[in-house]
């Protein structure tokens, strides 16, 4: 059985991580999988993916992932494997289209990450999607509530399936912390006797970084945070952080390639999102051993709430108490610890890979 994955690029992003750490996983499966980029700029992802991936990987080229030709490039590709499983718009619309035009028997199967988005929220859209999906044997949501919306707004309820997200939680267990000093200078200050807040996350509208820098005004001087990750908002939040007086606690790094050593050299992980999908960080951050702290949110509320903790969005105060609580409290913070532990434990990546995998046979057999 063949398989080919289809993504607009190796960008950072949640669906993108996901491929990287899930791919390798299939092929020792017994399945020969391959991956196809709208647009091949290599990343840094690009670049970890090419070291451990075992197949190939194609391209289209550089050009914008919106560019309606991609329809026209794709075709030859389908014809060559059993399954495409592709992921995120607008590879969902280019893939069905050269289905549509090939006539291919090439089964299809998309993974739907998130339903917060624009297209979900227009009623225009809604006769084109409902067209798309109907190319599509199988949809896998990574939620529940995804699939309860998929089912009813495209009348395909007997064709999805829950998958959740996974991690590899022994990969973040395994991890050897940074020493302060080697953390001190990737924030180019001296970290001793400070206690290290830890948001990992791109610089998207969604990720709020701005709610976890003001609540640092409620917290001790000892108190900072460290931003990890990189996005078109970045250079306004700095300015915002400096406009607050918060410059000197707060501490932008950039994308960093070893995430759990850094996870687990924090003494809290956040996530300050307005909604996710499945968040794999959060996962992540409640594996690292540390008390994870995310906001009462959808696709963060599923994932965290009765392990971790939550509170209410943009609350920066209430942010603040809970992060206190922790850092004074250590019978408490013992607890959260094994707590997120325990949950992280039911969303290993190995059970993600096997279901997945599962599918695809079904898929595969089906007339």
């Amino acid at each position: 059985m063949k398989i080919l994955h289809v993504i607009n690029s190796l960008h950072t992003g949640g669906a993108e991580k996901l491929l990287l750490e899930t791919l390798p996983r299939y092929e020792k499966s017994g399945i020969e999988v391959d991956l196809l980029l709208l647009n091949g700029v290599e990343t840094s992802f690009y670049e970890s993916f090419s070291v451990e991936f075992m197949g190939t990987i194609h391209t289209l080229g550089n050009k914008s992932v919106y560019n309606p030709l991609h329809i026209i490039r794709l075709r030859k590709y389908l014809v060559k494997y059993d399954i495409v499983h592709v992921h995120l718009f607008p590879s969902l619309y280019w893939v069905a289209l050269a289905k549509l035009l090939t006539r291919s028997k090439t089964k299809l199967v998309y993974t739907e990450h998130s339903i917060s988005n624009r297209r979900f929220r227009s009623s225009s859209t809604r006769l084109m999607d409902k067209f798309v999906y109907s190319f599509y044997n199988k949809i896998i949501g990574i939620t529940q509530p995804i699939c309860d919306f998929v089912g009813n707004r495209f009348d395909k309820a007997d064709d999805i399936i829950l998958i959740e997200n996974g991690v590899n939680i022994r990969n973040i267990q395994r991890k050897t912390p940074l020493t302060i000093d080697a953390l001190g200078k990737i924030c180019d200050v001296n970290l001793s006797g400070k206690k290290l807040l830890l948001q990992v996350s791109s610089f998207h509208p969604p990720k709020d970084q701005l709610t976890l820098i003001k609540a640092l005004n409620y917290l001790p001087e000892n108190v900072i945070l460290i931003l990890a990750g990189d996005g078109v908002l970045r250079e306004s939040v700095t300015r915002a952080t400096e406009d607050l007086g918060l410059a000197s606690r707060v501490f932008f790094i950039g994308n960093y390639d070893n995430v759990p050593a850094l996870l687990k050299s924090a003494d809290l992980v956040l996530l300050s999102s307005q909604y996710e999908g499945m968040s794999l960080s959060s996962i992540e951050g409640m594996a690292s051993g540390k008390p994870f702290v995310a906001s009462d949110v959808p696709g963060l509320r599923e994932v965290v709430e009765g392990a971790g903790i939550l509170f209410p969005y943009r609350d920066e105060k209430k942010l603040a108490n809970e992060i206190s609580k922790l850092l004074n409290d250590k019978e408490h913070y013992t607890a959260v610890v094994k707590s997120c532990l325990e949950r992280a434990s039911t969303y290993d990546i190995h059970k993600m890979v096997n279901k997945h995998v599962s599918l695809y046979r079904k898929v595969y057999l089906e007339a």
